[in-house]
């Protein structure tokens, strides 16, 4: 009987932390899907805004929850150029979480997909340290639709986060100030296998890429190699 049980235990404890893994693999994928098919969207991201960009969040399907005014929650990830001024390739992945916000009733309940790009390192480092507040710790706005149209606006050129959504096919700028975005530091342990801050995996290297990135950098590399923002070496 005590073999049969300390069996258990071991099966337990070797299957539960690799469904774990699996399970934010599948979120890493996924995200990489929903970026693969925004950018090839025909009226998508504008060129000049994402060649902007050091950093992009993507949430994939962000559900309104059953409780609360209008409260959403999403899990996603974080990748970011490398290279300390930004200038590099688009880096290992860094698990993140979107909660709150009035944008999940205004959007009918329904799942939508979000991409953020962070326009400025200060927001980059800021989500990375804590969890801030969009609109109040940093400034965001709904970002520019359409191939042909100039980042240089006034919202493009004052806003750190540009915010974009997909639901039911529709592609779109939108607002989600009031929400908080935060590090997903349990998820980053389940994907790495080891306790590792989002810093490090941002901005320190200290993980290669886990294979479910692939498509979501090969995007992203693929549509915006360079970044070609003027302040990409400051704070």
């Amino acid at each position: 009987m005590k073999r049969v049980y300390f069996a258990i235990v071991l099966l337990t404890s070797t299957a539960l932390p690799a469904f774990a893994q699996e399970k934010e693999q599948a979120r890493v994928s996924n995200a990489g899907q929903v970026m693969q098919e925004i950018l090839n969207i025909p009226d998508d991201i504008p060129q000049s805004v994402i060649d902007k960009a050091d950093c992009v969040v993507v949430m994939p399907s962000v559900l309104k929850l059953a409780f609360g005014f209008g409260g959403s929650y999403g899990r996603g990830v974080m990748t970011c150029r490398s290279g300390k001024n930004f200038s590099g390739p688009w880096g290992a992945p860094s698990m993140m979480a979107l909660e709150g916000g009035s944008f999940g009733l205004q959007l009918g309940g329904q799942a939508t997909d979000f991409v953020l790009l962070l326009m400025t390192p200060r927001s980059a480092h800021s989500i990375l340290e804590s969890k801030v507040k969009l609109g109040g710790d940093i400034s965001a706005a709904a970002g520019p639709v359409g191939r042909n149209i100039s980042a240089e606006t006034d919202v493009t050129l004052r806003a750190e986060i540009l915010s974009y959504s997909r639901a039911r096919g529709l592609f779109a700028g939108i607002s989600l100030s009031g929400s908080t975005l935060r590090p997903d530091n349990s998820a980053n342990k389940k994907l790495y296998g080891r306790e590792i801050s989002p810093h490090d995996v941002i901005f320190n290297g200290e993980v290669a890429p886990p294979a479910s990135a692939k498509v979501l950098l090969a995007e992203l590399n693929k549509k915006s190699p360079v970044n070609k923002s003027e302040n990409k070496g400051g704070m």
